[in-house]
């Protein structure tokens, strides 16, 4: 057992240290905007980072290897499980009345891209404690540990492992370049390019420098944390709304595929994939359909505003951001239901989203279509296919897997919320946002509400499934199991 840690512990080292100048960011803006105390918070939390991190660098120098699969799989879960611990400190000790439980809710919803919030009065807040919740979106929603898996092998070690634990989706399998730090260090670059663009035209919509970076982190993230109450309602702009949907419908595609795109300059990766051609037209029907609803029911008297708050949050809540300029849990019934469905599964594998991904649910209907085509024609060989070739059955069976442990969870988690006495609606969305990483739920943690009203226990519920759904279960749940930790 020791010798599965260390290796392990030294990894993670490296790892919190890559982390610790993150704290340098928010550090800055509170050094030009804030009071002095909140620079110390800041610098404190940056010290304890370096520190731990050194601290068990030392302790593990002589168990450095090459990464195995189960190391791999320690090493994410260990990282999500304690980089929130460090993220927490300074939101505890800075927002007023804020518990530990919803400071470390808060941390993992932050790194896990999520955008469930347990803080209200966010209008209140320092700037440096808002561009701390947000600037962690950005770093969550690509996953840290990609960025770290470009630094790894300039310190001897394997990074594969991590890759494929951390990798959303089913094909983990896939390199796009013959070394998997070069894979990082592209989609890395791919993302901060999309970042910029994201911020100049959050700028150029309207907003401060300060909400466009903040905005363009949660927006890149697909995460939707946001420094108002009112999230991008706060602005009641059409144009940044539609900026919004822009770069979330971007952001809800590949990396992956924009990376090959750049790299082969031609569209063809773009357009000829499968994913999101369903992704971009689900979507299109979607917002023609809430358009439609909102129209006949009298929420909105024109076609423009209601096509404009339609497509927004059409985007936002199935691509897993959780943006809202309205309450839409207000509109008729069926709305917030679709968009809530949306989120577990519209967005792609290899984007910043959360969810089933788009591609599972197109390979579980290809095999859903293909069990039913069996059973008129015992023998025919009708295999799944996925672009041009045919879908490996190690692959299928994992997508099964995935969904049986997916629906499992989802009952489990929203059991223990109803045993602690939320009501089925608020437990069920509640546990549906998390696990998917969408954000707001309906019920008491609906859109115009937030997390804050669950108590300690739920909190708690919610952090574990919040990092089940960034994990994407499987990752998290091959823990368990007994075959893991045997030699």
């Amino acid at each position: 057992m020791q010798t599965l840690w260390l290796p392990v512990l030294s990894v993670f080292s490296r790892v919190l240290l890559a982390f610790s100048p993150a704290f340098l960011v928010p550090m800055a803006w509170a050094w030009f905007l804030d009071q002095e105390h909140h620079v110390l918070i800041w610098a404190f939390g940056f010290a304890a980072a370096v520190l731990s991190g050194w601290l068990l660098s030392l302790a593990t120098r002589h168990h450095r290897r090459e990464l195995l699969p189960r190391d791999g799989f320690l090493l994410v879960n260990l990282v999500w499980l304690v980089l929130p611990v460090y993220a927490a400190g300074p939101l505890y000790y800075a927002v007023p009345e804020l518990s530990l439980s919803k400071a470390y809710f808060e941390a993992m919803s932050a790194l896990t891209a999520t955008g469930a919030t347990a803080i209200s009065g966010l209008d209140l807040l320092p700037v440096s404690i808002n561009v701390w919740r947000c600037f962690l979106q950005l770093i969550g929603g690509l996953g840290i540990m990609l960025l770290v898996v470009a630094i790894l092998p300039l310190l001897g070690l394997g990074g594969m492992q991590l890759y494929r634990a951390e990798t959303p989706g089913p094909m983990k399998d896939t390199k796009f370049t013959p070394r998997i730090a070069e894979t990082a260090r592209g989609l890395w670059g791919v993302y901060a390019v999309f970042s910029v663009a994201c911020m100049l035209a959050y700028r150029w919509a309207g907003m401060s420098w300060a909400d466009a970076f903040m905005h363009m982190c949660t927006t890149m993230g697909l995460g939707g944390l946001s420094p108002y109450d009112a999230s991008i309602g706060h602005f009641d702009s059409a144009r940044v709304e539609w900026v919004a949907t822009a770069f979330m419908t971007m952001a809800g595609i590949s990396f992956l595929r924009y990376f090959v795109m750049i790299k082969r300059r031609s569209l063809r990766p773009i357009i000829g994939d499968r994913e999101i051609r369903t992704y971009l037209v689900v979507l299109a029907a979607a917002i023609a359909v809430v358009t439609l609803l909102l129209l006949i029911h009298g929420v909105y008297a024109d076609v423009g505003t209601a096509l404009r708050s339609a497509a927004f949050h059409v985007v936002s809540v199935g691509t897993t951001t959780g943006y809202a300029s309205a309450d839409y849990a207000q509109w008729p019934v069926f709305a917030p239901v679709l968009l809530i469905f949306l989120g577990c599964f519209a967005s792609c594998a290899g984007s910043t989203g959360g969810g089933i991904k788009m591609v599972r649910m197109v390979l579980l209907i290809k095999q859903a279509r293909r069990e039913l085509v069996r059973i008129i024609h015992p023998r025919v060989v009708n295999p799944v296919t996925l672009a041009g070739g045919v879908v490996p059955p190690q692959v299928m069976n994992a997508v099964l897997g995935f969904m049986l442990i997916y629906g499992a969870a989802t009952v489990g988690l929203t059991m223990l919320l109803l045993l602690s006495g939320l009501d089925v609606v608020t437990a069920f969305s509640a546990v549906i946002a998390t696990v998917n990483n969408i954000g707001p739920g309906l019920g008491l943690v609906g859109p115009s509400s937030n997390y804050s009203v669950l108590n300690d226990g739920q909190i708690w519920v919610l952090s574990f499934a919040m990092l089940l759904g960034r994990l994407e279960l499987l990752t998290v749940f091959v823990l368990f199991t007994g075959h893991f930790w045997r030699k």
